[in-house]
């Protein structure tokens, strides 16, 4: 049974008006996506509040590896993180917002640890905007430095990076307050 040849001219004529791109994926102008070609660059300052323990705990250890306990360093533990930020060192200082992930202790010989998380904030300009946080946090050293690897928001397509130099460890209340400053190209 043969196809007229009517017919086969008609399925070649539609073929040239049917899609044929197949790509996953397409070039785009940052103008289709709304963004500013002049990028604004952000200082945040704040305070991290760890709690490890105490009524206000928000550090949890989910997981840890067999010798965890054995090593120097604390290799292996996995630690779950919904800690405030806050305006000040204070236990009692406004929170403006929470660092929300996970670290884990990545170094068997000394306190390396890696740092996954979403700084959220929840007061003034940047309420419900994040800025995500992805790093080597050397706990021992003075300052450490981590990457902005990207936000949302206000913060959406966030680049830069993050200083962190601890003021307490362990307080009364339980917790490790470290002092933040960011730096987010936005």
């Amino acid at each position: 049974m043969s196809i007229p040849l009517i017919s086969l001219f008609s399925l070649l004529i539609l073929s040239f008006y049917l899609p044929q791109n197949h790509a996953f994926s397409k070039s785009i102008t940052k103008e289709e996506m709304g963004i500013k070609q002049r990028q604004n660059l952000t200082h945040l300052h704040f305070y991290f509040h760890d709690y490890f323990k105490g009524p206000n705990q928000s550090a949890f250890r989910i997981a840890q590896a067999p010798n965890t306990d054995k090593t120097p360093s604390g290799f292996g533990a996995l630690v779950m993180i919904d800690d405030p930020l806050k305006e000040g060192p204070e236990n009692d200082s406004k929170t403006i917002g929470y660092a929300q992930g996970m670290y884990g202790f990545a170094d068997q010989k000394q306190q390396g640890i890696l740092m996954v998380m979403n700084l959220v904030f929840i007061e003034g300009q940047y309420n419900g905007s994040t800025i995500s946080v992805l790093g080597r946090n050397e706990v021992m050293s003075k300052v450490r430095e981590m990457g902005v690897v990207g936000g949302s928001g206000v913060f959406r397509f966030a680049t830069g990076y993050a200083q962190a130099k601890t003021i307490t460890m362990l307080d009364k209340f339980g917790a490790s307050v470290v002092e933040y400053d960011v730096y987010v190209q936005h």
